[in-house]
């Protein structure tokens, strides 16, 4: 597909299981590249992934279920258990993080931007996030995006043997789709682009 239909076709799919067609080390090869061809200010390439498959990504929602378990009234957890078991239905999980200590070098070697530096630390991260769901999307895999930190960001640094300098972004559920996404609304681009001439 080109590369207006691979934007059209990355859409975040909830129904999804573990019987995915892709091989883990497919997957491990598109992350990768992904990394590899995302822009960052300054050449910083501060994005970091940890990927895992099997009984780490069951560890993971196990960590998410039972963080929320102690936070969620028990007469409303349901819901939250349900929606948690269908992230853990999935194949895999990407854990996306930034690795703040190249952020802060830079902050100290270019004072007059140091404000900017966290800012687009993570305008590299939602790009490096975009470019794996989109290349994922394309292989025919189904992925949402999810953002349980900062409550699950100790015990996945713990569990997961994690630097203390990475800071955690977002989960990334990969699996098979097995329902399509129903429409959403857009706002017409007139609404959104601005042309001066």
């Amino acid at each position: 597909m080109n590369i207006y239909e691979a934007m059209e076709h990355r859409r975040s799919r909830y129904a999804l299981d573990a019987n995915t067609t892709v091989s883990d080390e497919r997957i491990e090869e598109i992350v990768g590249e992904c990394l590899v061809q995302t822009p960052s200010a300054f050449n910083s390439q501060t994005a970091r992934v940890v990927a895992l498959f099997g009984e780490s990504h069951a560890k993971l929602w196990s960590i998410v279920m039972e963080t929320l378990r102690a936070r969620v009234p028990a007469d409303k957890f349901a819901g939250t258990e349900a929606k948690v078991n269908g992230f853990a239905a999935a194949h895999a999980t990407l854990l996306f993080f930034e690795e703040t200590d190249t952020v802060k070098a830079l902050q100290e070697q270019f004072p007059s931007y140091a404000d900017n530096f966290p800012l687009w630390s993570l305008q590299a991260s939602g790009m490096a996030q975009v470019n794996v769901w989109t290349a994922l999307s394309s292989e025919g895999l189904g992925v949402n995006i999810q953002h349980y930190n900062p409550i699950i960001d100790d015990e996945v640094a713990r569990t997961f043997d994690v630097p203390a300098s990475w800071k955690l972004i977002s989960q990334m559920v990969v699996g098979n789709p097995v329902a399509e996404p129903g429409p959403i609304a857009k706002k017409p681009v007139s609404e959104r682009l601005v042309v001066r001439r």
